[in-house]
């Protein structure tokens, strides 16, 4: 049998009022022993993960930082390496890049960028993808590609992880599930978003039934590499109470599903620090989750459970 991952957290924010107030949630983060500060990237009320991120790391000592995750269509994808690769050698080697094909719809919208169908969204990422790893390694390259042309380039500065930082991909769909299980290194299961919008379809792919056939297609895609994969799951519903049951049917009611699927469902986190220990538990047994991300609200009420698992 595999020996589980030890387990780590890390916590999803995305704002502050001020410089000072997210250095201190940086700091705050670290200090509870979290292992990751992440960010989203999207158009709407929040900083911009690039330089948010470097604050946050310029200000910490062992915070790893990275977004969960950058839209590949958002940024040339030679520009972003090279962002990338700047943050990992001033952070000390302390960045994890996280990568996606877009999905919200607004943000294509607003910014009038044009939101091409699922299928060309994600040859981009991909091709987006091969790009950015190929730019880490410090060698000159060529791609010539659907999306991306590439002539003779040589990627600077070298990041300090090498080959280079590792990647997180997520997704809900088998495409990028199976890209994610053949050339990332972290693996972020997530709802089906191709609606572009959070809504009854996405949460109907959330549900542990679900979830074991997301995790089936990275095992059948992963070949041997599936022992050096990290399981990632963000957990959307974090409420750490004595009062569990009233918890979930209120959630239940409100979201318009069976109490049982709350329950079950591995982006729901519900219950005292001991009930929410035993689920991750249960959850690294049965889908590997070992890497867990839990919202900026739940910082200091879900501190007792990381002291109680990371690193175990």
């Amino acid at each position: 049998m595999t020996t589980p991952r030890p387990f780590r957290f890390g916590v999803q924010a995305s704002t502050a009022v001020d410089g000072r107030a997210w250095v201190a949630l940086a700091r705050n983060v670290e200090s509870l022993g979290y292992s990751t500060l992440t960010m989203p990237d999207h158009f709407d009320d929040q900083l911009a993960p690039v330089p948010a991120l470097m604050a946050a790391a310029a200000a910490t000592e062992t915070l790893r930082v990275g977004a969960l995750v950058w839209d590949n269509d958002y940024r040339h994808p030679v520009v972003l390496a090279k962002e990338l690769a700047t943050i990992d050698v001033l952070s000390g080697g302390r960045l994890e890049i996280g990568l996606g094909a877009g999905w919200l719809a607004t943000d294509y919208q607003k910014s009038g960028i044009a939101y091409d169908s699922n299928k060309v969204r994600v040859d981009r990422f991909e091709e987006g993808l091969a790009v950015i790893k190929a730019a880490m390694s410090g060698e000159a390259f060529s791609l010539a590609g659907s999306h991306y042309t590439i002539n003779d380039f040589t990627g600077t500065p070298r990041p300090v992880q090498s080959p280079c930082p590792p990647i997180l991909v997520g997704g809900g769909g088998k495409r990028v599930l199976s890209i994610a299980a053949s050339l990332a290194d972290i693996i972020g299961i997530n709802g089906t978003l191709s609606a572009g919008a959070v809504g009854p379809d996405a949460i109907a792919t959330m549900t542990a039934a679900a979830v074991d056939q997301k995790v089936a297609i990275v095992h059948a895609a992963a070949g041997p590499r599936l022992a050096h994969l990290e399981f990632n799951i963000r957990a959307f519903l974090v409420r750490v109470t004595d009062d569990r049951d009233a918890v979930v049917e209120q959630i239940a009611g409100f979201v318009q599903v069976d109490p049982s699927m709350v329950l079950e469902s591995p982006f729901v986190l519900i219950g005292t620090p001991a009930q929410i220990v035993e689920d991750l538990l249960r959850r690294r047994e049965r889908w590997g989750f070992s890497y867990v991300i839990v919202g900026a609200d739940d910082v200091e009420p879900f501190a007792p459970v990381v002291a109680e698992l990371a690193g175990h």
